[in-house]
């Protein structure tokens, strides 16, 4: 069993995707990681000599410190993090075991460079609907939880990433988009090499609710109304994406471990 300062890779698993998941650290030295320059879901790099540095803006006041074997280095920066107050955990056998357990991993030159503490920066067209809020809910929950996103007119999102140095996404003739009959969390999926069976559930329904196919999943329908009726309950773009990001949240929870239920009215 694993110590009260440990968590298992199936345990972490469960709790990443979700809203509460705590902030996962990746310490490798750069030889190890250079060895397998990929990245738990959701995971940041971090120095582990700078180990003073890192309980500084961790959510929920948790995290979980990874190393290549979960063994010296790991072990070192959570007992540090523990002095600060920060509830820290150790992954058992490290990067090597979650990679030995099957789990997702994240290929690192996939995520855009952010320059800065506050996280990758992602420019679109305003007044989301379905794809633009489905791809930033992917991202802060899978791939960088600190990432923003720039809401503009549509005719001035290339200018605004030039000029930002933000990443454009779903928006014509740029990397992150729709590819043929794919939309743009499709392509996502695909290029982070998130395609657990939950995800792909929830593709199929964004799909059909981004292009009227309600042939490729019944729930699309009603992700399209209640998309549309968040864009009407909301003029501000951030704070329809922070409403829409727990309406994804309960979509992925049903995808994850509810598809099997239905509901009935008990008997009298």
């Amino acid at each position: 069993m694993p110590s009260p300062t440990e968590i298992t890779p199936s345990q972490l698993s469960r709790l990443i995707g979700t809203p509460n998941a705590p902030d996962i650290v990746d310490v490798r030295t750069d030889e190890d990681f250079n060895d397998d320059p990929r990245l738990l879901p959701g995971a940041r790099r971090h120095t582990w000599t700078a180990h003073d540095a890192l309980a500084e803006g961790i959510p929920n006041g948790r995290a979980v410190i990874v190393c290549h074997k979960g063994l010296k280095i790991s072990q070192g920066v959570a007992a540090h993090l523990r002095i600060a107050g920060i509830r820290a955990e150790t992954l058992v056998g490290g990067f090597c075991g979650w990679r030995e357990a099957g789990e997702s991993l994240v290929p690192a030159d996939r995520i855009p460079a952010s320059g800065n503490a506050d996280g990758s920066l992602w420019v679109t067209r305003h007044r989301p609907k379905i794809d633009r809020i489905a791809c930033p809910w992917l991202i802060r929950r899978f791939v960088d939880r600190r990432a923003r996103f720039l809401f503009v007119a549509p005719s001035e999102v290339s200018a605004v990433a030039e000029r930002f140095a933000a990443t454009p996404f779903d928006i014509r003739d740029v990397f992150w988009s729709h590819r043929g009959d794919r939309c743009t969390f499709d392509t996502m999926l695909e290029e982070f090499c998130l395609g657990t069976e939950p995800l792909s559930h929830m593709a199929a329904i964004v799909r059909g609710a981004d292009s009227n196919r309600w042939d490729l999943a019944p729930q699309a329908a009603g992700l399209l109304a209640l998309s549309l009726g968040l864009s009407r309950l909301y003029k501000d773009d951030l704070a329809q994406l922070d409403a829409g990001l727990t309406l994804y949240d309960a979509l992925y929870r049903w995808a994850r471990d509810a598809r099997g239920e239905s509901h009935d009215r008990p008997a009298h």
